[in-house]
């Protein structure tokens, strides 16, 4: 069986399996929250380019890990519930941002928002949907210690692991709360938003991941530490391209509204380096108002014109260009063994110059 080839089917047998049984356990017991477990395995399975598993299966590879090896369907499963953790980030990163959509589809608290109205229950629409999706997300975040828990492996090999997947599960929260505070404080300084960045998304998508792949394969500290480095730097420049999407994607490709980031007032370092970088007052007012504003499409367009004519994409994508450079240099250090060096590399290239 080829695991590298067909590693993103392995991971979507995984996951499938166990929210089968997980949510069989809870259905029999509680079947009124059956919608709940639909949910969130509709979302999980729903979609999503599986980067974090993948970036750790990698690290697994390349330090050592044996596809042909008694646990190679262990390592899958411990590193499919990274998907969990991501479910519980979005969902509950698109309350939290008040977003409508989500892979083109409505979010979660909308959908029970929804659900409420049309039923005419008591209490108010909003308040259910909010309610909704924090449960939901904190059942993905409960299953994905689960699933990593009981992943057939020995228990020396869980227990190396278990200091990257507690310090990702903190780093995740902490960041989504810095974001918030960022968000509430107004700080708009570039620093602010590079430490979002690497707390909130560096740390969770591309350094940790790498970190567990690598202990479950019993990697040295040295060699984990400079792949944390190389995390460290690429999950900042993908954290930067998802800036950029947000302002100028399409919604057809990245699957929700071109110009959310703006409108949820989101503090990003294109926003940021906009301010700093604007010498005129107009195009300065402009880029300030328009953080946290129902901007129309004719407004976003004006607002993405003026962050390109005062350098600030320039800027964040010599910034992109500049982490992704040293980041593989980092990756070359680690010495990995092939063919996870060469797919990590493409995994670099893929993470920051996607269009979705």
């Amino acid at each position: 069986m080829d695991f590298d080839a067909d590693l993103p089917q392995h991971l979507e047998r995984h996951l499938a399996a166990f929210l089968t049984e997980a949510g069989a356990a809870v259905r029999a017991e509680q079947p009124a929250f059956g919608s709940g477990v639909d949910t969130l395995t509709d979302f999980v399975l729903g979609g999503g380019k599986r980067l974090r598993p993948t970036f750790a299966w990698w690290a697994w590879r390349g330090t050592g890990g044996d596809p042909d090896g008694p646990d190679t369907e262990g390592v899958l499963r411990a590193v499919a519930s990274l998907e969990l953790v991501q479910a519980c980030a979005l969902i509950h990163d698109d309350l939290i941002d008040s977003s409508d959509s989500r892979r083109g589809r409505p979010t979660v608290h909308v959908s029970y928002g929804r659900e409420h109205r049309a039923n005419g229950w008591l209490g108010t629409p909003e308040t259910f949907g909010l309610a909704a999706a924090v449960l939901i997300g904190d059942l993905a975040l409960a299953w994905a210690d689960d699933m990593f828990a009981s992943a057939p492996l020995p228990a020396a090999t869980l227990a190396a692991a278990r200091p990257a997947w507690r310090a990702m599960r903190t780093e995740v929260l902490a960041g989504q709360y810095l974001d918030v505070r960022t968000q509430a404080t107004g700080d708009t300084s570039p620093e602010a938003a590079l430490r979002v960045c690497r707390l909130k998304t560096a740390a969770y998508t591309v350094q940790r991941p790498l970190h567990l792949g690598a202990a479950l394969a019993g990697a040295d500290e040295q060699r984990i530490a400079t792949l944390r480095e190389f995390g460290d730097d690429l999950g900042v420049a993908f954290q930067l391209r998802d800036d950029l999407l947000g302002v100028f994607g399409d919604p057809s490709v990245t699957g929700k509204p071109a110009g959310d980031d703006l409108r949820e007032g989101k503090r990003t370092l294109l926003v940021a380096l906009g301010l700093q970088l604007a010498e005129d007052p107009e195009q300065h007012k402009l880029i300030a108002d328009a953080i946290g504003a129902d901007l129309t499409e004719d407004e976003v367009d004006t607002v993405r014109r003026t962050l390109t004519e005062v350098g600030a994409v320039e800027a964040v994508e010599e910034r992109i260009t500049a982490l992704t450079g040293t980041a593989l240099a980092a990756l070359e250090r680690a010495r990995l063994a092939e063919p996870a060096a060469t797919r990590l590399a493409e995994l670099a290239r893929l993470a920051t110059q996607r269009t979705f």
